[in-house]
């Protein structure tokens, strides 16, 4: 039976009762609502059951209201009493799984007590049937107040519809909010752009974020539904199918919208059934179930979630083209339809009509095919350009087709595109407008291939192509005063480029290859080259794009994951760089590049290492690469710069050379100037304590630091990790020393939940107190941990893998570990490690979205490398089995 068919029964055996029971109709609401499902599970059209799902509710609300309001139901709508009115979504005739059911109760003059009783029952027993309701009470008088004062009431009247009742007093109710007493059509758009607007900023004007918003996101549901309610204010179309037959839609862009309507709805749909609830988050939770739902099957180099995920991408930036240009025609319609035009020629293809650009006549990209690229430049070139017309817009989507190898290889083509990466302002903008007219992928077809591209995991808030944008972004900040505050020092480096636009032709292919396998770097660095021959760069430009996208990687592993105190190591990054000029544009596109990739991944600690690379590999670039400081002549530079920067101290010569004098050679190559400031001071200024625990905000790399001087204890590094994670704290990168007299002095930077700096006092005092207390301890840490595991880590699985490198010029070993991010990981780590008797001279904390890949050098306990290859197999083997136990309880 269908679901009509089995609510149509139910209501026929309710009806033979004087009393209506809740059970028996709750009963058939979930055999209706079942059979829905299981014909969704079939592959039945997604779109029939959404309207079914509303006409199940529509009969059990008639027959229930009849019950109510004088046997409405078994004659249709009445001439009086009140009206039953379904609105918002229910209006639409769109319910489903998770679906609230909006009503209103329309009544033609204040409720006597009678009837209040009656509409109180009647929303009881829809209550106890079982179905959400939201409702409202309200007179006609009511309904023209609330619809004035806000527009949101407004827009759920105007998707009423009459469900049972007085259909005289819903006629009234039509009269009394129409266009011409209530909101007009210019009125209502203008108020509906400027909530699409400030909903927009709330999802960083990007639909393309990892756990998508399906209805409220730029490009989803609501989009769709704002193009309904604009069309039903101003033009009375109760469907997207009247806007063909008004002019304003083809057929193929109504058969499009439609397409994209109902693919949102099945996503929606499989959504809310497998949350169990309304549920408008595409969350890493439910994203895995529904491809696999869906029937999507993982490939080689494509995850079958990340399948889903393109789709369902691709599908959003098609409805926001056609939700751009349809808001553009009703713009042009309603807002500009009474003003005079002002036309303003630009050449002869192109006129700004009202600051609007156009094409001069409708074949301009027939017969000039090199003006699909021009318009873009055009824009960019033109300040009191506002956007594009609507049907200019449709052209340029109906003459990609023109877009092929022989356009590609036209010289005018490339002139015009290499002109638009130039433009000395709007080029953003319009990288972004071409990506989202399509021309982007046309014109470079591996760009076409990443466009919508999600990657699985926590590291890429992103999908690639709107990264790639993103970055283009961010390097344009660097070239404008205006942004100067922000990044100050990139502004500086920016200015000593030799050609910007070699540097955003870089970031336009620097993961052009994500996806395909093999090393993305040197894929895309074939790419460029082949785009940079095409564009007719000469071979020394040609030569810069290829290594910038190809080492686009380069200076954030060495940054983060090596370490860059080590001569050696800089040495061998200036090797690989070769110049100045090479240093400056991947010092950028380095910033930029992790900047976009996650809001949330930038922080003070980055910047610092980063600069601190950058100021090392310039010094040896100037020297030199041959004849650059070794280790020694570094650690007497940075002693004597110490001792200068404390030559302010209230302390004699003797008193500082003191504590200089017992600290290892390497502390002075991993610590700054001022840094040795306040370990001294601290020191000196604290002589009959044991212990010592101090806080401070670095002024130069704006971090919190955490300084721990004490007498040597085993297990320290495993108490301070414990306590710093237990107090929901990261640690970003450790220095551990031991002093010649049995000192530990060690130093940590920090951050708080949030990825901000430690700055609140009560939380700093508890800090103090609490390592003053596990200092003491000469165990390893077993406290608890009582910060959650956050939720969406849980979405994935990451095994623990333990890696191990031999540094034999600084007799040490260097380990990575790479897992799955949980609370007190580090402290896990630290106590395995203590368990075995090895020391950890330093330390490099690197949290990847939800994995950690973090670096410890490590020593036997007298100051040598590790080399038994026992010790090393089982320190990975503990390690495995400790974090897979944590993860597991």
């Amino acid at each position: 039976m269908s679901p009509l068919d089995l609510i149509d029964a139910a209501l026929e055996r309710a009806g033979d009762n004087e009393t209506l029971r809740a059970a028996p109709l709750a009963a058939a609401l979930e055999q209706a609502r079942q059979q829905i499902y299981r014909e969704f599970d079939d592959g039945a059209d997604t779109a029939a059951l959404v309207h079914a799902g509303a006409e199940v509710i529509d009969r059990l609300l008639r027959f229930c209201f009849g019950h109510y309001f004088g046997g409405a139901a078994a004659r249709g709508p009445t001439e009086r009493g009140p009206a039953l009115l379904a609105v918002g979504g229910y209006g639409r005739r769109e319910i489903l799984p998770g679906s609230d059911i909006d009503m209103m109760i329309l009544l033609d003059k204040k409720a006597n007590r009678e009837l209040e009783q009656r509409i109180s029952e009647f929303l009881t027993l829809l209550w106890d049937i079982g179905l959400e309701v939201g409702h409202s009470v309200r007179s006609v008088r009511d309904c023209v107040a609330q619809g004035k004062a806000d527009v949101t009431v407004m827009t759920n009247m105007i998707e009423s519809r009459l469900v049972d009742g007085n259909a005289r007093l819903y006629a009234k109710f039509e009269q009394a909010i129409s266009p011409r007493k209530l909101w007009s059509s210019r009125q209502f758009f203008e108020a509906k752009l400027d909530e699409q607007r400030a909903r927009h900023q709330r999802f960083n004007d990007t639909a393309y974020n990892l756990e998508p918003n399906i209805k409220e996101g730029p490009g989803g549901l609501r989009d769709i539904q704002i193009i309904g309610w604009v069309a039903k204010r101003h033009y009375g179309a109760g469907s997207f199918h009247e806007l063909v037959e008004h002019g304003f839609l083809t057929e193929a862009e109504y058969e499009r919208l439609d397409a994209g309507q109902k693919h949102l709805w099945r996503v929606r749909f499989a959504l809310h059934r497998i949350a169990g609830r309304r549920e408008d988050r595409l969350l890493f939770d439910y994203q895995n179930k529904i491809a696999e739902a869906f029937g999507y099957v993982s490939g080689e180099h494509n995850l079958a979630i990340e399948q889903f995920m393109q789709q369902y991408y691709r599908t959003i930036m098609d409805l926001e083209r056609l939700s751009e240009m349809l808001l553009q025609i009703f713009r042009e319609e309603i807002l500009l339809s009474g003003s005079k035009h002002k036309i303003t020629p630009l050449n002869e293809r192109f006129r700004l009509r009202n600051d609007f650009i156009e094409v001069a006549h409708p074949d301009v990209f027939r017969q000039h095919p090199p003006a699909l690229v021009e318009l873009f430049l055009l824009i960019s070139l033109n300040e009191r350009c506002e956007g594009v017309t609507a049907a200019t817009i449709r052209l340029v989507r109906e003459h990609l087709y023109l877009v092929d190898d022989e356009f590609r290889g036209n010289d005018e083509v490339t002139r015009l595109f290499m002109q638009l990466m130039s433009a000395p302002s709007g080029m953003t903008h319009q990288m972004r407008r071409m990506n989202s007219y399509g021309f982007l992928a046309a014109y470079i077809p591996a760009f076409g291939k990443i466009t919508g591209r999600m990657q699985y995991d926590l590291f890429h808030a992103y999908t690639v192509d709107q990264h790639t944008i993103f970055v283009i972004r961010n390097l344009r900040r660097f070239a404008l005063k205006k942004h100067e505050d922000e990044f100050p020092f990139c502004n500086y480096v920016y200015s000593k480029l030799e050609n910007p636009t070699l540097l955003y032709i870089a970031a336009l292919f620097h993961d052009i290859a994500k996806g395909r396998g093999g090393d993305h770097s040197v894929l895309g660095a074939e790419e460029a080259t082949r785009f940079c021959v095409q564009h007719k760069l000469n071979r020394k430009e040609t030569r810069v794009v290829s290594q910038l996208v190809r080492d686009h990687l380069l200076m954030s592993v060495t940054a983060q994951r090596k370490d860059i105190s080590d001569p050696d190591v800089v040495r061998e990054f200036a090797r690989q760089i070769g110049s100045m000029n090479m240093l400056n544009y991947l010092y950028l596109l380095t910033v930029a590049d992790i900047r976009s990739t996650n809001p949330k991944l930038w922080n003070n600690w980055k910047d610092a290492l980063l600069k601190q690379l950058y100021q090392a590999t310039k010094k040896v670039i100037r020297r030199g690469i041959e004849h650059a400081p070794d280790i020694d002549e570094i650690i007497q530079e940075n002693r004597d710069a110490a001792m200068e920067a404390m030559s302010d101290l209230p302390y004699t010569a003797e008193q500082i050379n003191s504590v200089c004098e017992r600290l290892p050679g390497d502390y002075f190559l991993r610590h700054h100037p001022l840094e040795i400031r306040w370990h001294v001071d601290q020191i000196l200024s604290h002589p009959d304590e044991s212990i010592l625990v101090s806080v401070r905000q670095a002024r130069q790399t704006k971090n919190t630091k955490l300084f721990v001087y004490a007498d040597e204890v085993a297990h320290a590094f495993s108490q301070v990790t414990g306590t710093l994670g237990a107090l929901g704290l990261s640690i970003l990168n450790a220095e551990i020393f031991t002093t010649s007299d049995g000192k530990i002095m060690d130093t940590f930077i920090i951050q708080d939940q949030n990825g901000q700096p430690v700055t609140d006092p009560e939380l700093i005092t508890q800090i103090r107190q609490q390592l003053l207390v596990a200092l003491r301890s000469d165990s390893i840490y077993e406290g608890e941990y009582h910060v959650r595991q956050p939720r969406h880590l849980k979405a994935f699985d990451h095994p623990t893998e333990v890696q191990f490198e031999q540094d034999y010029l600084n007799s040490r070993t260097v380990m990575e570990i790479s897992a799955l991010d949980m609370p007190g990981l580090l402290s896990i780590i630290a106590n395995v490690i203590a368990g075995m008797d090895i020391d950890i001279t330093h330390a490099k904390i690197s949290t990847l979205g939800e994995k950690i890949d973090d670096i410890f050098y490590l020593t036997t306990v007298d100051g040598k490398a590790i080399t038994d290859p026992a010790v090393l197999d089982r320190l990975a083997q503990d390690l495995k089995q400790a974090l897979d136990a944590r993860r597991a309880a």
